[in-house]
């Protein structure tokens, strides 16, 4: 029951963002979050090893970093509005998936998932992350762009904002049907 893509407002997606480097073996936890001084209307990008090691393969990595429920509550406490991962889903697999979800959506927090930050370093960034305007969604595909007009640095990373994505290679999309074919299986038994 939440807002649709044609509700969401630009300003979640566009302006200046924080690629943040979290190195956690299984979930981020509220641990790994409460030094990093999250600002309120901040735009966040967790850049996790989901970058170097489940991207890497042809087959979906149920074993990806995500975000645990305590750290989804930690962000919503502190009034961020975006979120980005670096994998097809913010919840983990077989763990406390729809759970975070909920508590981030229920809190009004954005959320980019499927980002592919292999040429994305830690950092500040403009961030023009543009999903397609599909009525009545609750995600679309994207292209996120990260730009560092100092650095002379533009960045493309294949997003999308809600839970449907689409990769740039066929094999992504292999893995976000395999994916979302088994979650949708959960979500209903």
């Amino acid at each position: 029951d939440g807002k649709t893509m044609e509700q969401m407002p630009l300003e979640a997606v566009i302006g200046p963002c924080r690629v943040i480097r979290i190195n956690a073996k299984e979930q981020i936890t509220s641990a790994h979050l409460k030094n990093l001084r999250l600002r309120k209307g901040e735009r966040v990008i967790f850049k996790t090893s989901n970058t170097t090691k489940s991207w890497k393969s042809d087959k979906f990595d149920k074993k990806f970093v995500s975000i645990r429920q305590d750290a989804g509550q930690f962000l919503a406490d502190q009034g961020v509005m975006t979120v980005g991962v670096d994998y097809l889903s913010i919840g983990g697999w077989e763990k406390d998936g729809v759970e975070v979800h909920q508590v981030m959506l229920r809190a009004g927090i954005w959320v980019i998932e499927g980002l592919d930050l292999a040429k994305i370093k830690p950092g500040r960034y403009d961030l023009i992350c543009l999903p397609s305007k599909i009525v009545g969604s609750d995600g679309a595909p994207a292209r996120a762009l990260f730009m560092d007009i100092r650095a002379g640095l533009v960045a493309f990373a294949n997003a999308c904002v809600g839970w449907v994505t689409v990769g740039s290679v066929l094999v992504k999309a292999l893995r976000w049907t395999e994916y979302l074919a088994t979650y949708s299986r959960r979500l209903l038994s």
